[in-house]
């Protein structure tokens, strides 16, 4: 069941290195054919790639565990990823932080439902906020 204290939890950062293979092997893996992704030297990332900042999130840096949904009953229901700018590029370090910014409920036409979103910031090592991808989970019952 959904913990409504988990709003707010924060956790620590973490860092993302943006390498050129990982870029290649994502694009690969969402089959994608966009050259820019593929054949350049410092390949730009595909927008939906920082989703990988799961593989880099760990203990202290994932706040999401905090949100205790039943993985029986949830599904992953959203995600947006939003540019400050042109998206990074192979040879970025980035630095992850992640929120809990809300756990809502509200009924549904099956019965309950408890929502739960959490935020992260992606910021590159001068400071600068580079993208903020927002994550969307639903549990049912």
């Amino acid at each position: 069941m959904v913990d409504d204290s988990a709003a707010g939890v924060t956790g620590e950062p973490f860092v993302l290195d943006v390498e050129r293979g990982k870029i290649r092997e994502f694009a690969r893996a969402t089959h994608s054919a966009n050259p820019a992704y593929l054949e350049a030297e410092a390949p730009v990332v595909p927008p939906t790639f920082l989703t990988t900042a799961f593989f880099w999130q760990t203990g202290a840096s994932d706040p999401w565990t905090a949100v205790a949904m039943d993985q029986h009953k949830g599904l992953h229901a959203e995600q947006e990823f939003v540019f400050h700018g042109p998206p990074p590029r192979a040879g970025t370090r980035l630095i992850g932080r992640s929120r809990i910014e809300s756990v809502t409920r509200k009924e549904g036409r099956s019965g309950p439902l408890a929502f739960a979103v959490m935020v992260t910031e992606f910021h590159d090592e001068s400071g600068r906020l580079v993208a903020t991808a927002r994550l969307t989970g639903v549990e049912a019952g």
